[in-house]
Order: C-alpha cells, then sequence, then structure tokens
C-alpha cells in the first residue's frame, strides 16, 4: 500500500509540474498577442534590442533600472517627446529584448547602447537619463564617448564606491538577490510566478504573500509588495504588459546576470573614470542614507560640472514619485549655456 500510494503521489507531483508548464506556455502565447513590442527590435551583436522612438529634437535616451524596461519612463517620455527625440530601450534579456550570451560587464552593455543608437541613427550629442544600475552604463558610455554626450541625468544611482568595495552585507544582500532571481526563473518555467500575478491582478492579497512566502520568505514576499506598489503609480495601460514581462523566465536569468556582474562593473567605472567635462547632474532620493548621498556627490566630482539636487518626496523611483523634478532636470542639461556649466 505504502508503494502504491508514493507512485500515486509522485504521479500527481508530475501531473502538477506538467500542468504548469502548458500554463506558462499558453500564458507566454497570450501575451505575446496581447502585448506586442510598441516600439522596434533593432539588430546589435548577437541580439535584438526592443527601442521606443518618439519626439523630434534634441537627443535624450533613457536607460533603466538593473531589472526595469523601457516602461519605467512612461511618466516621463511623452512630456519629454514634445520637445525633443527620445529613446527608451530594454538592455539584453529584459523586456522585449531578446538574451545575449555576451558577458554583462560593462563596456558591453556601454557598446550594445551605442550601437543600438547608431542604427536607428540618433544623433549626436545626446542626454542620457539613467536611474539606479543604469547609472553605471551611462558613466561607462561617459568614460568612452564624452564628445557624443550633451550631459548625464542620473536618478538615484547606485553607488559605484558602495558596489566597487562591496562590504559583507552588501554581499549578502547580492547573493540573495541573485539566488530569488534564479528561484523566480524556475518558478516563471512552471506557471507559478504567473498564477501568482494573476491572482494579484485579480485583487487578491492573501494568496499571492503566501506564494511569495512559501518559494522565497518573508524577504521575496515584501520584495513584491513594494514593486507592485511602484507599478501602480504608473499608467493602467502599461500594468498588462509589466505583468507579462515578469512572466517570462528570460527576465529572472538576465536579473541575476545583471546582479552578478554588479560588483565586477561598478570597479570597472571606478578605476576607467578620470574627470570629465559632461554636465552630470545627479537627482538624489529624499530617504538615501547618508552613505548613499556620500556616494551621489562622489559621483558628481567625476564632473568639473557635476551637481546633486535632493529630490523631495521621493523614494528610490525618482521617475514615478517626481516626475516634474525629472523632467525639469532633462530642461536644465538641455538649457545649459555652451560654457557647460548648469544654469
Amino acid at each position: 500500500m505504502g508503494g502504491i500510494g508514493l507512485i500515486i503521489f509522485l504521479l500527481f507531483v508530475v501531473a502538477v509540474l506538467v500542468a504548469g508548464v502548458l500554463y506558462q506556455r499558453r500564458g507566454a502565447t497570450m501575451d505575446a498577442q496581447k502585448c506586442p513590442p510598441p516600439g522596434r527590435l533593432i539588430g546589435v551583436g548577437d541580439t535584438m534590442l526592443h527601442a521606443d522612438v518618439a519626439g523630434a529634437g534634441p537627443p535624450v535616451i533613457f536607460e533603466a533600472g538593473i531589472a526595469a524596461t523601457s516602461l519605467s519612463w512612461r511618466l516621463i517620455q511623452p512630456e519629454i517627446a514634445t520637445f525633443a527625440q527620445t529613446v527608451s530601450y530594454d538592455r539584453a534579456g529584459l523586456g522585449w529584448s531578446d538574451s545575449s550570451r555576451k558577458p554583462r560587464e560593462i563596456w558591453q552593455l556601454v557598446e550594445e547602447l551605442r550601437e543600438m543608437l547608431d542604427r536607428v541613427q540618433v544623433a549626436t550629442p545626446r542626454v542620457l537619463v539613467a536611474h539606479s544600475y543604469g547609472g553605471l552604463v551611462a558613466l561607462g558610455y561617459a568614460a568612452r564617448y564624452p564628445a557624443e554626450l550633451t550631459g548625464l541625468v542620473l536618478l538615484d544611482p547606485v553607488g559605484v564606491d558602495e558596489w566597487a568595495h562591496p562590504s559583507r552585507f552588501h554581499l549578502r544582500s547580492l547573493s540573495r538577490g541573485i539566488f530569488l532571481a534564479r528561484c523566480g526563473e524556475v518558478l516563471s518555467r512552471l506557471g507559478v510566478v504567473r498564477f501568482t500575478l494573476n491572482r494579484l491582478a485579480r485583487g487578491s492579497r492573501r494568496m499571492p504573500k503566501l506564494v511569495a512566502r512559501a518559494t522565497s520568505g518573508r524577504g521575496g514576499a515584501a520584495f513584491t509588495e513594494r514593486m507592485v506598489g511602484q507599478i501602480q503609480k504608473l499608467p493602467q495601460d502599461v500594468w498588462p504588459m509589466i505583468q507579462a514581462h515578469w512572466c517570462d523566465p528570460k527576465c529572472f536569468r538576465a536579473m541575476a546576470r545583471y546582479l552578478q556582474a554588479l560588483p565586477e562593473n561598478a570597479a570597472a567605472i571606478l578605476e576607467d573614470f578620470g574627470a570629465t567635462n559632461v554636465p552630470l547632474l545627479v537627482l538624489s532620493a529624499a530617504d538615501a542614507s547618508p552613505a548613499q548621498r556620500a556616494d551621489h556627490q562622489r559621483i558628481a566630482r567625476l564632473s568639473s560640472h557635476g551637481s546633486v539636487e535632493i529630490i523631495q518626496g521621493t523614494g528610490h523611483w525618482i521617475q514615478l514619485d517626481r516626475p516634474d523634478a525629472v523632467i525639469g532636470a532633462i530642461r536644465k542639461v538641455l538649457s545649459r549655456p555652451k560654457s557647460g556649466a548648469l544654469p
């Protein structure tokens, strides 16, 4: 009887796993139909990058956070597109962009961005607007190609010195983030992420919390709550698109790869970035810690025309909390006098 019971249990487990895989595949097919890319796919190296181009005028390029996409700029890009050419895009493996086999080291990311912009025929000089992890890519671009830039606007950028010399606490946090991303990849393949987000989209709070805690502990549940709160600040029409991206295993896999490369990429910027004349405006979140604020000051000092503005009423996602402040900062960089100083 015990042997028969074990066989029945194993068959049940296999049936559930197969059902989950089929549920995920069907959902992915529906996502592709309901959420086509709003921009276009550009061939860059061994991958296709999604770029959303709008407006005309001086070029303004948006670089998203570590696991974010072009959609994170939806409160900013349409406004800037009324007086500038704007480009938001998805780094390889995120959003509508394909994965890349190449290492996610900083200079590779810079070259992918530059090649994509050249293929879209975006003129120079360009303004780079970058959030969080995207600040490393923007700084890398400024280090390699300063003549191609009008200026940088960095929104609560990750600390270069902080991550180039990570503490034990930072290394533990990074390891946990990589672990959760890898768990997310497995769970998304089995349809668990899709089931949880579908329940959340229908108003259920209890079930998603239970699933998040069961699969990734309290940290995973807290992360889910925080991210849902941020997403709800965006226009409702983009919510299904973001949900579709979160259900895609490739996005979790890419997140793990970008997280793994974070200390190495920060160290590369610290080592290779010399003084620059490119105007650099750092928007620092109101709730930034003293250590983060100090790192923002150090980043600003990389430029002879660098400055820091503390944006009141903001957390890490400044573009969602205070889009007006970001739009104002971009206007400030675009309107700077030819002497290079920010007005």
